[in-house]
């Protein structure tokens, strides 16, 4: 089948978030993670059937539904979980905040590695809990830049009151896909220090490197298993976040206990037409995912393209998700805050001090997910705004 992902769909004016920030200027919007792409049409189609039966009272999850997640993470990842092991989310942030809660007692401390999607920075707070970081670290191997873990760093950030770990995985926003070695490694320390590790994985979908299989955490093992909640849902690759849909897979018993009396009296049922959609996203999206990803590897080529032809701009590769991580740093010396520079010249990027404070203030991110032509706009405009700053 063929799929049109270069269709512009106009979203201004509407209830889009994303598009509604710049309402009423001429800013392409290419900051929050979701793509302005139609979602799957075996997603439509399910929706308006469900659409179709004119009642949506109260409702649990289905088995075919639960039965549609376990195929689907055999089939994508290898990785076999019982049903019993789901536990139904409104979201994935909902998800993480229940984690810090579920975990340890107030007081407590989580570690994660910065930068980082914004939510693991507020949801240990938000708990009650002590916020400890260490920073990735950026190097260079055979003239390419890459992302990684600094586990000493991390080792020595830790202390024993420490009893979760917030994983991003593919990374959210520098866009690694961990490497088996750097999982095990993770797990180590884990074991160690006697830590849960919450794994959010819902960039899984989003590989870019063609052959390439992401490995859930979880899977590595016995030891890993029992000491991880896995966050997952469809909204990032089937791109219907505005469902409300994700699920933590816990295959320990003790623990997703625990995890289920942190949700208790805050945590609302899942959208009836987001278990739809999975359902219909798992079972039948799989020829619109493989074009997606096509597509997002050839909106990466040209992101990286312009990168390398501005020598105030580096990017390391994107291996997975759609948001590019554009150190702007050199820019910044120059010109000042690169996020309101670009914003000045047409287009709206996310500030790199969310993800993790001030040593991230002169880096942006630049979501790619959008049909080539908002793209070559986008470059068009960054490009201007470079050369007449």
């Amino acid at each position: 089948m063929d799929f049109d992902f270069d269709k512009v769909i106009d979203r201004r004016g509407g209830d889009s978030v994303k598009w509604n920030r710049y309402a009423g200027r001429d800013v392409l919007p290419m900051w929050v993670a979701d793509m302005d792409f139609a979602a799957p049409p075996a997603v439509l189609s399910a929706l308006q059937e469900r659409l179709a039966h004119g009642v949506f009272g109260y409702g649990d999850v289905r088995p075919a539904v639960d039965a549609a997640v376990v195929e689907h993470l055999a089939r994508e990842y290898g990785w076999a979980i019982e049903p019993s092991w789901l536990v139904w989310l409104p979201g994935l942030v909902s998800g993480l905040n229940v984690a810090c809660r579920a975990v340890g007692r107030p007081g407590d401390a989580v570690f994660t590695a910065t930068p980082i999607y914004p939510p693991f920075l507020s949801a240990p707070l938000n708990s009650g809990r002590r916020l400890l970081s260490a920073p990735l670290q950026l190097f260079e191997s055979s003239g390419r830049q890459r992302w990684r873990w600094d586990f000493a760093a991390t080792a020595a950030a830790l202390d024993p009151g420490t009893r979760l770990l917030l994983l991003c995985h593919p990374h959210n926003p520098v866009g690694r896909a961990w490497d088996d070695d750097e999982l095990e490694e993770l797990a180590a320390l884990a074991r160690r220090h006697d830590l849960v590790v919450c794994s959010d994985e819902i960039h899984c979908g989003l590989l870019l490197e063609p052959g390439r299989r992401h490995r859930p955490y979880a899977s590595l093992g016995a030891d890993a298993s029992r000491r991880s909640i896995t966050l997952m849902a469809p909204s990032k690759t089937f791109n219907v976040p505005g469902l409300g849909a994700a699920f933590a897979v816990i295959p320990d018993a003790a623990l997703r206990s625990a995890f289920r009396v942190a949700m208790q009296g805050i945590v609302p049922h899942v959208n009836l037409l987001g278990l739809v959609a999975t359902e219909a996203a798992f079972r039948e999206g799989g020829a619109w995912h493989a074009a997606l990803l096509a597509y997002l590897a050839g909106n990466r080529a040209r992101v990286e393209a312009f990168v390398a032809g501005h020598p105030e701009l580096a990017m390391a590769p994107v291996e997975s998700t759609y948001l590019a991580w554009i150190d702007a740093r050199q820019l910044a010396a120059r010109l000042g805050d690169p996020q309101r520079h670009f914003e000045a010249a047409g287009v709206g990027l996310s500030a790199g001090e969310a993800f993790g404070g001030a040593a991230y203030r002169d880096f942006v991110r630049l979501n790619f997910g959008c049909p080539r032509a908002t793209l070559d706009e986008a470059l068009a405009r960054l490009g201007r705004a470079l050369r007449t700053a």
